[in-house]
């Protein structure tokens, strides 16, 4: 029987037929999973990456004063605040292709496996922009077979639920630009002082060329270097037609001009007050450290950084040289916004980070004035008249409580509340708070926004209880505002990277004392400034401006606190430790530095007078006898009062003979603005 053997020729198609057959249903198979793959995909969410930003504390004119990153300072911009020279040079050099692949660019991937595969290793690199995101949000930079799966998986999903702009926005934000500058924004901050949109096509090409090599390349470290592979970059450019060969070789012989390294961190302003800012954000706002530090907020606060730097100066410029211990404290607000314009909290941040504004200390006479303006709203006038002697007061079933005047200096006579306010009298003062008792000033205390406990006893009038600066201040600003309570700010707004409103302060005002009593006390504190070897008069001749305050001595504290209408401020010095202050020139200083910086603070605003409410009567008294004056009595002096309170008896002690009738010393209740700077200098 003869065996029919089959043509090689058909057999071979056979084969053929049957590997195109199986190649198609593989290709089928392929796809079909591939698309299963891509669903599957796309309908997973990408795992959670955290993108560490850098948060911003701005002053209330905008300028920056800290930036916090903690070695990673990013500022995420839109791809439309970026210079297009950067984008392009970014794209030249990193991925051509970007805008026609998918994710992979299948050429340059195809001659890295090539060249890993013939030298056995994984030393090649052809990563898109797409799989370098992968790799910067999700992984590691280990050169593994695994990770390299995971990344083009997660670079198939960046692509699927991404477009190609917002793939490109979010790999530059987190491209390291090195000395701890993350994207485009910080980096150009970092290097040349602008923000991203401004940068030049030199300058685009230059950072460009950083993230590929960050110490390597950066021309803080290898200026050559990084000239050579700003080179590459125009050449690159050019090549793909974003530039003209003259404008790559105009680019090149640029000057660039980089920003010195010790300008980047900044002059170091208000560092206690920065301290105070983190301590609100994360106690009153409930801010988290982690979203403080690395969450990219904007922090809007009240802090005028000019007048902030003359508070720093008038510190530095009194405190002695010789005796580094003696410390200091200053804050100011704005009374009728609330605002805290300046925070000194001791005189070397360096040294010591303690926060002097919020220590507690014994205000001494710096606090009469709650005293006293408790009093005008219990029936006080200006010429409440009381005898200034040496007194023993008797309290709780016979104790007794025997206070002094400084230097054992008393009247021996009756005198007013305005002249023991201008002589800061203590019997007086003592006398005030036995007659209104002193839960009533405790509670005018409280009103006025102190919140230390202040205990209900008669030496609580000489300032016995301690408070901090902040809170003097605060009372302080109350009465400079006639009555009015602003609650003190120091943040108006946080704003979360997006631009979310995450918390924003109102000015919070309520009336806790009239307008009338606050002016008549106003107008009194004046003359602390004008009382003849006091404290205060001693630095009058600095200020060219109506102002109101009053000085507190005690043998550890030395105060000055005051206002005009635009500024409440108070200073404190001290020691942190126990120690008196025992040398009265250092005691002094106090007033110094309060004097020094209201004036240099206020100098770019005209002097202000502080404003009359309604219900207030101006007359002339003559200080001898408390009455009226008339034109002929030698020293009349002006004083003013809740209308209906002023004395109505003409004074008859000067009158040319007893039976002539007087002539009343009219009021200057009318007179111009400058006609009132004119009595006040006088004064």
């Amino acid at each position: 029987m003869e065996v029919i053997r089959e043509i090689p020729l058909i057999r071979w198609l056979r084969w053929v037929k049957r590997l195109i057959k199986w190649m198609v249903v593989g290709t089928l198979v392929g796809s079909f999973a591939l698309l299963l793959l891509i669903l599957y995909l796309r309908s997973q969410p990408l795992p959670p990456a955290t993108i560490n930003q850098t948060t911003t504390i701005l002053a209330s004119n905008g300028e920056v004063l800290d930036t916090l990153h903690h070695g990673e300072n990013r500022i995420v911009v839109p791809l439309k605040q970026m210079a297009p020279s950067l984008i392009q040079a970014t794209i030249a050099i990193e991925d051509r292709n970007f805008f026609d692949h998918y994710g992979f660019d299948l050429k340059r991937l195809a001659k890295a496996i090539y060249i890993d595969l013939k030298s056995m290793s994984k030393k090649q690199g052809a990563s898109t922009i797409s799989q370098q995101l992968a790799r910067m949000l999700y992984l590691n930079t280990e050169k593994t077979w695994t990770r390299k799966i995971k990344e083009a998986l997660l670079t198939i999903q960046l692509e699927l639920n991404y477009s190609k702009d917002e793939i490109l926005e979010m790999y530059l934000n987190q491209c390291y630009y090195g000395h701890s500058a993350y994207g485009p924004q910080a980096a150009a901050q970092t290097y040349f002082g602008k923000d991203a949109k401004d940068l030049t096509l030199a300058e685009s090409a230059l950072l460009a060329g950083i993230p590929n090599g960050p110490s390597y390349y950066s021309p803080y470290i290898d200026w050559e270097r990084s000239k050579s592979r700003q080179k590459l970059i125009l050449t690159a450019m050019q090549q793909q037609g974003f530039i003209s060969a003259e404008q790559a070789e105009q680019a090149y012989r640029e000057p660039l001009h980089l920003r010195p390294k010790e300008a980047q961190k900044g002059p170091d302003v208000a560092p206690y007050f920065r301290d105070y800012i983190a301590s609100l954000v994360t106690n009153k706002y409930g801010i988290s450290e982690e979203m403080f530090v690395h969450g990219g907020l904007k922090i809007y606060t009240t802090l005028d950084p000019t007048m902030q730097k003359k508070a720093e100066a008038a510190v530095a410029k009194y405190m002695p040289k010789d005796n580094l211990d003696l410390q200091t404290a200053l804050i100011a607000i704005d009374p009728t916004t609330g605002e805290i314009k300046a925070m000194v909290g001791g005189r070397d941040y360096q040294k010591s980070q303690y926060n002097r504004v919020f220590a507690k200390r014994q205000p001494g006479s710096s606090f009469k004035p709650i005293v006293y303006l408790t009093a005008l709203q219990n029936g006080f006038t200006p010429l409440t008249m009381m005898k200034s002697e040496p007194t023993v007061f008797t309290y709780e079933g016979g104790k007794e409580y025997i206070p002094r005047n400084f230097g054992e200096h008393y009247a021996h006579d009756y005198i007013t509340l305005q002249h023991a306010i201008a002589t800061s009298d203590n019997i007086y003062a003592v006398k005030t708070i036995q007659l209104l008792t002193p839960q009533k000033v405790v509670e005018q205390a409280h009103n006025l926004g102190i919140t230390s406990e202040q205990k209900p006893v008669l030496s609580l009038a000489l300032g016995t209880s301690p408070v901090s600066p902040y809170e003097l201040t605060y009372a302080y600003a109350v009465i400079a505002n006639q009555g009015e309570r602003v609650k003190p700010i120091a943040i108006t707004r946080i704003e979360d990277q997006q631009g979310n409103v995450l918390a924003e302060e109102k000015p919070e005002k309520t009336r806790v004392a009239d307008a009338v009593s606050t002016f008549l006390l106003t107008y009194m504190m004046q003359s602390v400034f004008e009382e003849p070897g006091a404290t205060a008069y001693r630095v009058s001749r600095q200020l060219n401006r109506p102002v109101a305050g009053k000085t507190g001595t005690t043998d550890y504290d030395a105060w000055l606190a005051g206002f005009t209408p635009q500024l409440a401020t108070t200073v404190w010095l001290g020691y942190d430790q126990g120690r008196k202050v025992e040398d009265v020139k250092e005691a002094r200083l106090a007033a110094q530095i309060w004097a020094d910086f209201m004036e240099s603070a206020l100098s770019d605003q005209p002097p202000a007078l502080f404003t009359m409410p309604a219900g207030i009567t101006s007359v002339y008294i003559d200080p001898a006898n408390g009455k009226l004056a008339t034109e002929s009595c030698p020293n009349p002096q002006l004083y003013y009062f809740a209308a209906g309170t002023e004395p109505k008896e003409y004074c008859t002690d000067h009158l040319p003979n007893k039976h002539a009738a007087p002539t009343p010393l009219k009021p200057p209740e009318d007179q111009s603005f400058w006609q009132q700077m004119g009595n006040w200098w006088r004064r």
